[in-house]
């Protein structure tokens, strides 16, 4: 997670990839996104950038970004697009408006890269790795874009690229992402930053499956754990490092 996905920055130690995320993000606010829009207030953009970084993986609020800024909402707005254009965060839209109509039409926002979200976070290797309460919440979130991104990259390689959204009810159901094909099928999965999956952390994908039913081919939860299995009916869970390494060979067999 707190390396990310760029070719440069993998290849270097880590305190000279954090000179790097601090130079890429530093680069593209203050000559790209001038360039791209002539924006004036440059250190404006960046605590735009920070504040989104800060919300990676939630809910989009726009009023929260603006609090405490000498801009308007509107300059938010416009500065949350440019930085889109730059492709350092994405909205994630909301899925699934029709099936219910408590469900919340906003959009998640994530950072593009888990290593400049980390970076923007101040979340290193040796301050996860001291699994300090404080940041447990935002252990969560920064998994989340992770396994978010890394969700994007394979579904981009259909032909034909399919739907993604997020989906949340107001009762608080809830699927990190949503995939739909173009014939109308649908996976779902959700992201959870522990060892073992409860019944309850499956919840919003049983919910998902029982109001499309046979569109719903399944629901996929990924955790920190080192198992796969099938929990029930098109229900499944999965350890995350699944979404690049194979399974082990099964050497009973």
């Amino acid at each position: 997670m707190c390396r990310g996905g760029f070719p440069d920055a993998l290849r270097r130690t880590n305190t000279a990839r954090r000179r790097w995320f601090d130079a890429y993000v530093d680069q593209s606010v203050q000559r790209d996104a001038v360039e791209l829009a002539r924006v004036r207030q440059r250190q404006a953009l960046s605590e735009v950038l920070s504040r989104l970084a800060g919300r990676t993986a939630q809910i989009l609020n726009v009023n929260q970004i603006a609090e405490g800024l000498e801009i308007t909402r509107a300059t938010v707005e416009t500065y949350i697009r440019l930085l889109e254009d730059l492709y350092l965060v994405a909205r994630l839209p909301a899925w699934g408006k029709t099936l219910a109509a408590r469900a919340t039409p906003k959009p998640k926002i994530h950072v593009v890269d888990s290593g400049v979200a980390a970076r923007l976070m101040r979340l290193s290797e040796e301050r996860l790795a001291v699994g300090d309460p404080s940041t447990n919440t935002e252990f969560g979130h920064l998994l989340e874009t992770f396994a978010v991104g890394e969700l994007r990259k394979q579904a981009s390689w259909f032909d034909a690229p399919p739907s993604l959204g997020h989906w949340r009810t107001s009762t608080g159901h809830e699927v990190d992402l949503i995939v739909e094909l173009d014939d109308g099928r649908v996976l779902g999965f959700e992201i959870k930053a522990g060892e073992r999956i409860s019944d309850a952390d499956l919840q919003g994908l049983r919910e998902l499956r029982d109001r499309i039913g046979p569109r719903f081919v399944a629901g996929v939860a990924l955790s920190l754990g080192t198992r796969s299995y099938t929990y029930e009916d098109r229900l499944h869970v999965m350890p995350l490092d699944r979404l690049w390494q194979p399974p082990a060979p099964n050497l009973d067999r």
